[in-house]
């Protein structure tokens, strides 16, 4: 097996941010994408991390992502605030809009942003994990109003995206980083699987006529097939709920949704932050949740799974793991990397060889 090739994530935050600025981006914009994108690789989320890079620089290019300008601030109160964010890129307009809930929850117990127009805001856990590790709650959801994959349960075309529904929670160690779609799987898992020739592990889709299928190409047929709601032909209805939950949240309070017009990976969201010391406190919060995510992973695993784990548990591990000895990416996106970087005159990072 030939050794495999990995990069430092603080080289290859510098580099993302190198290229993004190359291609027009302000400093600090730059730096919100860069950072989000690679920490999603470091915490083993492949799909949502530079993989992204070569579609964010496109729309920068042709302007559907926007660079400049800041969010319009269309409604407020004491503890809420909804944004117009302009198509902005959308780790940025997130990380402001944490900031912002934050400091609003730090008087009032809680503060919620709800933004619409943003550009795609990549992995939600990236997200929790900072907002965890600044002693908070945080409740992240967004659907992508552009975007039809999903059936409603009982249904066979289109209507949602898998509208990604998130929470993170503190705990004495590792935090708890739930991270989850309103759909059985996701659009990029379905990719990934037809671009290596497999099938899903499971019927979780349906082809146009709304037949179960375990076949990939069923999704980018004419007519199109669908991805089934989280709970699949027989609990579905629990994920059509979910799917019904994120897109009140999102499109419903931001009126930003699918009955409008929308652009390319557009994403609308709904952040909430919730402050443990306006409650029971903070203390108390840690041991809670890290007595119930003891017992989750000290519990004994049924036949054919080596142990249980807490959600977040994996993706914290990894990240310890690939901050010693370097993000490893897949030959794809290093070649990627090396197009933009000689499109745009960015020398590329240098390799760790392990």
């Amino acid at each position: 097996m030939s050794p495999s090739t990995r990069y430092e994530a603080g080289t290859l935050t510098d580099h993302a941010r190198a290229l993004l600025e190359k291609a027009g981006m302000p400093s600090d914009k730059a730096a919100a994408v860069a950072g989000i994108l690679v920490e999603a690789d470091l915490m083993g989320s492949p799909t949502h991390g530079l993989n992204l890079l070569d579609q964010y620089l496109e729309h920068v290019r042709k302007g559907h992502m926007q660079v400049q300008g800041e969010p319009q601030v269309i409604s407020k109160r004491p503890a809420v605030e909804i944004w117009d964010g302009k198509r902005l890129p959308g780790a940025w307009l997130v990380l402001r809009a944490l900031d912002s809930a934050i400091e609003r929850a730090a008087t009032y117990g809680t503060g919620t942003v709800v933004i619409k127009n943003s550009h795609h805001i990549g992995s939600l856990a990236t997200y929790l994990r900072r907002a965890t590790a600044r002693g908070v709650v945080l409740h992240l959801v967004s659907s992508a109003p552009s975007a039809t994959s999903v059936a409603p349960f009982g249904g066979r075309k289109p209507v949602f995206s898998p509208n990604p529904i998130a929470i993170g929670l503190p705990a004495a160690t590792d935090p708890i980083l739930v991270d989850i779609s309103a759909s059985i799987t996701t659009n990029n898992m379905v990719k990934k699987l037809q671009r290596e020739g497999r099938k899903l592990p499971g019927k979780f889709l349906l082809d146009a006529d709304g037949n179960p299928s375990d076949d990939p190409a069923v999704i980018g047929g004419n007519p199109a097939g669908s991805l089934l709601p989280l709970g699949g032909l027989e609990a579905g209805h629990k994920g059509y709920g979910l799917a019904l939950l994120a897109e009140g949240l999102t499109a419903g309070l931001s009126d930003q949704g699918r009955s409008q017009e929308n652009g390319l990976m557009a994403n609308t969201v709904y952040l909430q932050v919730i402050d443990p010391e306006a409650f029971g406190g903070l203390r108390a919060f840690e041991q809670q949740m890290e007595w119930i995510a003891q017992a989750c992973r000290e519990n004994p695993p049924r036949p054919g799974v080596d142990a249980v784990r807490v959600p977040g548990q994996k993706g914290m591990a990894t990240a310890r793991r690939q901050q010693e000895e370097g993000i490893e990416l897949a030959p794809g996106i290093v070649a990627s990397l090396a197009q933009w970087s000689e499109r745009l005159g960015v020398p590329m990072p240098a390799a760790r060889v392990a």
